[in-house]
């Protein structure tokens, strides 16, 4: 009996509109364009001012529903890989189920993975298309990091951008398809990159303050050096396992798709496969580090520049607060 596979049949993206250079931010916070590019690769991002992740969750869901020439009634699940939703429930799923026509019924949830959030939605949409109870998942990676920033520090402010990707992910029996797929947690190390929740006031009934409430902002907390360290140490190993795990070489890669952290990362996981340029993308120079985002976005830019051709072996691989991490092998 032929074995499903969850194969990629649409991808699509959306952004905000407002752009913040490098040298927007000099203005508010003590930093330079030099400073910036020659440490993150980034020369500038954008940043949600109307919009909401419904908005551009919604967008690249349509249009990766677009490109796939399938219909919201022909979707059977719904997973969003975000940690800034627009409420604390419903579900960006549920919202964008709504808004997209998705029939009532279907199943819509969010996973928080933080920057891994993607490939951690992408992993359980496939192991449902597996199972054979689902025929198409929308996956999509949303974040507003802007909402979690403090703007006066230049060490994780510069950093960040808010952006959105989706994929359709269709049950096929060819051999084009998610190859491998594996995610990761480790708990221990949450305190090198996190963010407190802001607290709703005072509960009447409790005298003493909650400990966490000693974090007065619900913004990014990060090492930066460790974080760097760690990620690509374990963004190394979860490529290989995922080539283990697909049957792959390093010279059977087209295209290595990284999360889009910083340039550094990028550049340590290209020299541990020992890719050339052209088998590597990256658009991080022009949106930052989009958390959950940062993925699919880069891939509906790949597929639209005409960098993924019908065949080609694309891998992905994402490391996130949590701590978590995450990679996938796809055979276009």
């Amino acid at each position: 009996m032929t074995k499903l596979i969850g194969k990629i049949s649409g991808c699509g993206s959306s952004v905000p509109k407002l752009v913040v250079t490098n040298d927007d931010l000099k203005k508010v916070v003590d930093t330079n364009h030099e400073w910036i590019s020659t440490r993150t690769g980034i020369s500038e991002r954008r940043i949600a001012t109307t919009e909401s992740a419904e908005d551009l969750a919604f967008k690249a869901a349509k249009d990766a529903l677009d490109a796939s020439s399938l219909s919201p009634s022909d979707i059977d699940l719904i997973v969003v890989g975000t940690v800034t939703p627009d409420m604390a429930f419903p579900s960006t799923a549920c919202l964008v189920q709504t808004r997209l026509g998705v029939p009532s019924g279907v199943p819509a949830f969010d996973v928080s993975a933080a920057c891994s959030g993607f490939l951690y939605a992408l992993d359980i949409a496939d192991k449902y298309i597996k199972s054979g109870s689902v025929k198409h998942a929308l996956v999509i990676g949303v974040d507003l990091f802007s909402r979690l920033l403090d703007w006066s520090d230049r060490s994780t402010c510069v950093l960040f951008g808010d952006g959105a990707g989706a994929v359709v992910l269709s049950s096929s029996k060819g051999s084009s398809g998610l190859l491998s797929s594996y995610i990761h947690s480790d708990g221990r190390h949450w305190e090198m990159l996190y963010a407190p929740m802001g607290e709703a006031g005072k509960v009447p009934f409790v005298k003493e303050a909650h400990k966490h409430r000693a974090h007065p902002k619900h913004c990014v907390k990060m090492n930066g050096n460790e974080v760097f360290k760690l990620a690509v140490r374990t963004m190394g190993k979860a490529i290989q396992e995922a080539l283990d795990g697909a049957g792959l070489k390093p010279e059977d890669v087209s295209l290595l798709i990284p999360h889009q952290a910083n340039i550094r990362i990028i550049s340590a996981m290209q020299d541990r496969l020992k890719l050339p340029d052209e088998k590597v993308f990256s658009n991080i120079d022009k949106y930052g580090n989009t958390s959950a985002g940062s993925i699919p976005l880069a891939l509906a830019e790949a597929v639209t520049s005409g960098r993924v051709k019908k065949g080609d072996i694309v891998l992905f691989v994402a490391f996130g607060g949590g701590l978590t991490w995450a990679s996938a092998a796809v055979r276009w």
